[in-house]
Formats: structure tokens, C-alpha cells, sequence
């Protein structure tokens, strides 16, 4: 549950970091990173280091450099655990559209009964064993 943010790079230079390794053009970049600002409502703290950030928005900042590739497979431990529930609520709903219109699977583990709601097939663990599906 370590976001793994770059300590020495901002919000936005951590955001752009996946496009950098896929030789995305600048001018395409900064609409990109623009959008996941704007999206995540993080706009305000491009300029600012993970550690001048709180745990929500840091969480933030991570699921929004996880996304802005395009990815066709998500892995999410807890991924709403340091955000409020309005927050919470719009990250479950943007990985609900994410697979839904663009067919991004999606495997979440979460203690969060509420966001387990939103998941298509649901695994239930007890002690490290499958209790029912």
C-alpha cells in the first residue's frame, strides 16, 4: 500500500514519468498531465514533493500517474484507503467507467464493503483461503 511516488520529482513530473518511457511527444504530455490534474482536482499542487503532500493526496497522485497510460490491467491494494469518501466514491466510479467503456480489468483488494459493491465477481479470503465467491 506505498505509492512509490519519486521523492525528488513534483506532482506533475511524477504524473508524467510513464509517458517519458513511452516517448510521448511533449505538447501530447502536458495535455495529458493537464487532464489528470484537472480530474483528480490536484492542480494546485503540481509544483509540490510527495512529502509536502497528505496521504490522500498522495494516494491520488499515484492512481492518477497509474492511469494516465492507458493501462489495460489494473492491480489496486486498497486503493481509496487515505481518501474521504466523496474521493473514494469518485475513484470507484472512474475504474467503473474505465472498464465498462474502455474494458479495463480491474483486481482490487479491499476490506471496503462499499467498494467491493462496484466489482463484477466479488473473492472473498479468510485466512488465505477462498471462503466463497
Amino acid at each position: 500500500q506505498q505509492y512509490h511516488l519519486i521523492d525528488e520529482l513534483t506532482v506533475y513530473e511524477n504524473i508524467e514519468t510513464p509517458l517519458l518511457y513511452k516517448s510521448v511527444k511533449s505538447n501530447e504530455r502536458k495535455a495529458l498531465v493537464g487532464d489528470m490534474l484537472d480530474r483528480f482536482n490536484i492542480v494546485g499542487k503540481k509544483d509540490l514533493f510527495p512529502n509536502q503532500l497528505s496521504g490522500g493526496q498522495q494516494q491520488l497522485v499515484g492512481i492518477a500517474r497509474a492511469l494516465i497510460s492507458k493501462p489495460k490491467l489494473i492491480l489496486a491494494d486498497e486503493p481509496t484507503g487515505n481518501l474521504n469518501s466523496k474521493q473514494s466514491d469518485e475513484i470507484m466510479q472512474l475504474f467503473k467507467q474505465l472498464n465498462e467503456e474502455d474494458g479495463v480489468t480491474i483486481i482490487q483488494a479491499t476490506h471496503s464493503e462499499s467498494n467491493a459493491a462496484y466489482a463484477s465477481k466479488i473473492i472473498n479470503l479468510l485466512d488465505g483461503s477462498i471462503a466463497k465467491s
